[in-house]
């Protein structure tokens, strides 16, 4: 069924009275099921594991990957399943809707953790209490509703901004839905099949695993270096070779080829113009630069090795100012996106609300702000020695921030979270200077709640589409904070942190975001006095150079194949990570040329067959597997990285949870007979 939308032409003549009773005669479905008990608890149980792949992604990229189409997928073919057995019916449009509501703000929810949370806990070295974060991160998410939903009237019910993300979300729901249910089991098969595919590789390249498997089968003790610890680098090695360059092992470098098959779908998602940004960055900071620097004794070793570590800690400089310099240039020479947020939201709408009865009351914001935005002051002067004053200015920051968040997200799908951060972290310079701590946080509060107010903008956007409650949303969003939080932080603090500070800004937990937020305030707060003379001009160079791409990419009109963020963030990965992210943008890039190649074939054909007399319409073909994978990109890479970060959070789980003798037991029936002893008799 094609989605009910207005016209641009009444877009601009409508008045908001007139478009919400246009939207509540011809779009609002207010008698469907929507949230109920089975699309709130699929929702949180969905979301709450889905988070963890935003979790595993965000600690080793700095990127949040949305998890609403995954859950919408995943969602819709599980009942479809359960009604085919008898054990239920099919989920309604609807229900999908309120359920992804939840998944995604469970998703997104936990972005402080390897942020602006990881950023204090390397700077003081300390970590923050669980139950401390957990508070702290429930607070910042209930203000980004309480400053959602005011902006919604303005920008989603009167602007219709398009809110892209959304607005695809909401497409796929009524494709699902409403149109042919063996598409949508296809979109569902293929993406469990990417999971299932991806969960069973990363459990091979798991070394405890394999050595528990193989030992009874006498594989050769090289087995698991081979195939683990950079293969290539071993396999020569063992040749009589020794891969190096400039004298440095390759493996020192980072540079390995084991590719993950989680990041190979990361950089699907991502486009070839942000692969080869990364390569480009990639090659040039581990092939040339870090050699170089290393042979001259200005990267020096940690306990005889050199490693992602020690390179970063020159590499980073350079990288941050270019990540700095290219968001904040494109930031301010769109002057027109934060104009617009504030002369939108000062628009006057009709006399009257006709959505009175299920918009979320505005007076709840009205009351809720001031008294959220009290806890958070009060909160983050007990628990992170914030001055009042100073933590009670980052509220009103929050709804300028907020504003222009929701403006550049609802036209362009892009939160410009990293570039607001950077804002509050230069404003505190000045009105706190000395004081890293205040620095962070106060980033956190204005960049982490402008985030939630616009992503929760973003899902709200399909259930407009769709004629959904909007308040029935808000109850999700609150549902899916409380999801993410239970599972998500726990797994943070228990498996991948392990009490351990020093595993901040290693190999193993990169948090690149955190290294960017922490670089970005010790400048701020040391200047560039304490940095080495090259470091320096690399900061210079990365600044100059992000700028440069962002007014190319301008003068060009988008066409530049180059990325200033991705470069940047190339400096702060492994190149291992790097590779993997690069080859999957190529790989579905040259996929989706051939797809696009096939349809003008397929194109020229019937328009050949249209023009001869008496021709007929071309039969329907078959589409050959590539045109499916570019049709289904999407579908397959959220799959295969879902099921290859829970693999892999499992597999750390393991590790933290069961006793180490057991788990480097000499063979698996060692194994097995220590575990039993545990069992009772």
């Amino acid at each position: 069924m094609a989605i009910k939308q207005l016209t641009p032409e009444q877009v601009h003549t409508m008045s908001l009275e007139e478009k919400d009773t246009w939207w509540l005669k011809n779009v609002y479905r207010g008698d469907m099921p929507q949230l109920t008990w089975r699309s709130g608890i699929t929702g949180m149980l969905l979301g709450a594991f889905l988070s963890l792949t935003n979790l595993y992604i965000g600690a080793r990229t700095g990127w949040s990957l949305g998890v609403g189409i995954t859950s919408v997928i995943l969602a819709f073919g599980l009942f479809k399943v359960l009604s085919r057995l008898g054990l239920g019916s099919d989920m309604t449009v609807l229900e999908n809707n309120a359920m992804q509501s939840i998944a995604t703000s469970a998703g997104y929810m936990n972005a402080p953790l390897f942020t602006s949370l990881a950023a204090y806990s390397m700077v003081t070295t300390t970590i923050i209490p669980m139950g401390r974060a957990m508070v702290w991160m429930f607070i910042l998410a209930i203000l980004g509703v309480l400053f959602a939903f005011p902006m919604k009237k303005r920008f989603i019910n009167d602007e219709q901004l398009p809110f892209p993300e959304g607005m695809a979300a909401g497409v796929v729901m009524d494709a699902l839905h409403e149109s042919d249910e063996e598409e949508g089991l296809f979109k569902a098969k293929l993406l469990l099949g990417g999971g299932l595919a991806s969960a069973a590789l990363e459990l091979l390249r798991d070394d405890k695993v394999m050595r528990a498997l193989f030992a009874l089968k006498s594989i050769p003790h090289y087995y698991d270096e081979v195939f683990y610890h950079g293969w290539f680098a071993d396999l020569l090695k063992r040749w009589g070779l020794s891969p190096a360059l400039r004298g440095i092992p390759l493996n020192e470098l980072t540079i390995r080829f084991d590719t993950s098959i989680i990041f190979v779908a990361t950089g699907g998602l991502m486009g070839i113009r942000t692969g080869a940004s990364l390569l480009l960055g990639g090659i040039l900071n581990y092939w040339i630069l870090a050699p170089l620097l290393i042979q001259h004794g200005i990267i020096l070793p940690r306990n005889g090795h050199y490693g992602f570590g020690q390179i970063t800690l020159w590499a980073l400089w350079g990288g941050v100012a270019c990540m700095t310099t290219s968001s904040l240039y494109a930031f301010f020479s769109k002057p027109k996106v934060i104009l617009d947020a504030f002369r939108g939201l000062s628009k006057k709408g009709g006399a009257r609300d006709v959505l009175a009865d299920i918009e979320l009351p505005v007076k709840l914001s009205i009351i809720g702000v001031p008294v959220v935005g009290l806890v958070v002051v009060v909160l983050g002067q007990l628990w992170f020695g914030i001055a009042w004053w100073l933590g009670a200015i980052a509220v009103p920051l929050v709804f300028v921030f907020s504003l222009i968040a929701v403006n550049s997200t609802g036209i362009t799908a892009i939160t410009p979270t990293g570039a607001l951060g950077k804002l509050t972290q230069l404003t505190y310079g000045v009105l706190a200077p000395k004081n890293i701590t205040t620095n962070l946080l106060t980033a956190g509060i204005t960049a982490e709640v402008a985030s939630n107010t616009a992503n929760l903008l973003m899902d709200i956007k399909p259930g407009y589409m769709l004629g959904g409650k909007p308040r029935h949303q808000a109850m999700g969003h609150v549902l899916g904070t409380v999801a993410g939080l239970v599972l998500s932080v726990p797994i943070w603090y228990l498996v991948l942190i392990q009490g351990d500070i020093g595993r901040y800004g290693t190999e193993q937990l990169p948090v690149p975001s955190a290294l960017t937020w922490k670089a970005v305030a010790e400048v701020l707060m040391k200047g560039l006095d304490f940095l080495h003379p090259t470091a320096k001009s690399a900061v210079v160079v990365g600044a100059i150079v992000g700028i440069l791409v962002e007014v190319t990419k301008q003068l060009t009109k988008n066409r530049f194949p180059l990325s200033a963020v991705a470069l940047g963030l190339a400096f702060i990965l492994n190149f291992t990570d790097i590779w993997s992210m690069f080859l999957g943008s190529f790989l579905f890039w040259l996929i989706e040329r051939r797809a696009a190649g096939w349809r003008r074939a397929r194109e020229r054909e019937s328009r050949l067959s249209e023009t001869e007399p008496g021709g007929a319409p071309a039969p329907p073909v078959k589409r050959p597997w590539y045109a499916l994978a570019a049709e289904n990109t999407e579908a397959i890479c959220a799959g295969v990285i879902a099921g290859g970060s829970l693999m892999g959070i499992g597999l750390s789980v393991l590790g933290v949870l069961v006793l180490p003798d057991v788990l480097e037991a000499a063979s698996l029936t060692k194994a097995l007979g220590q575990i039993l002893d545990f069992l009772p008799k």
